[in-house]
């Protein structure tokens, strides 16, 4: 879900979708036609994290977001801050939201989530430490990785590439079959 802007935030005109030659070829966008501001609507950084517990026998932590209506239990997310790099926003939101150490990070990969219109910055992190929930979260989970269920959907799919560098071959979540 995009930030919806009807309005240049430069003149107050109302934006209109016009078509320009851009680098590669003519795009259609959200532009001022009295002073040409242009709304891109780039992507969103978010940054996910796998978190490994290295003091609790490699369980891996999920947790559920307090706003979330199901008993869903997902990675650690968040938006990475202006003038942080990827590996010190992931290790600040690990800390933030679970209190955990982190000792150790690794890539897993980059994915698109078109219908927020963010792109995912996904790290396995090693951590350790008591885990205290920050009040973003309502519980949290540890799960063997054998054990875990992925979702078919941006972060999803970097925790079923994770398990796969751990042997396990996912298994997905069925959103279709709801009683």
């Amino acid at each position: 879900m995009a930030t919806e802007f009807r309005f240049c935030p430069q003149c107050a005109t109302a934006l209109q979708p016009l078509a320009q030659m851009e680098d590669g070829g003519e795009k259609t966008r959200l532009r001022c036609p009295a002073c040409n501001w242009t709304h891109w609507n780039n992507p969103t950084p978010v940054l996910a994290a796998v978190i490994e517990c290295a003091d609790r026998d490699g369980r891996v932590l999920l947790a559920r977001n307090a706003a979330w209506t199901g008993r869903i239990f997902a990675l650690i997310t968040g938006f990475m801050e202006a003038g942080e790099s990827p590996e010190a926003g992931i290790r600040r939101e690990v800390m933030e939201e679970t209190s955990l150490q982190v000792d150790a990070l690794k890539l897993i990969g980059v994915y698109e989530f078109e219908r927020m219109n963010q792109v995912i910055i996904a790290y396995h992190a090693l951590a350790r430490g008591e885990v205290r929930l920050s009040p973003e979260l309502a519980e949290y989970k540890l799960f063997q990785p054998a054990d875990i269920v992925c979702w078919p959907a941006g972060t999803g799919y970097a925790l079923a590439d994770w398990l796969r560098t751990r042997g396990h071959e996912p298994k997905f979540m069925d959103f279709r079959r709801r009683p």
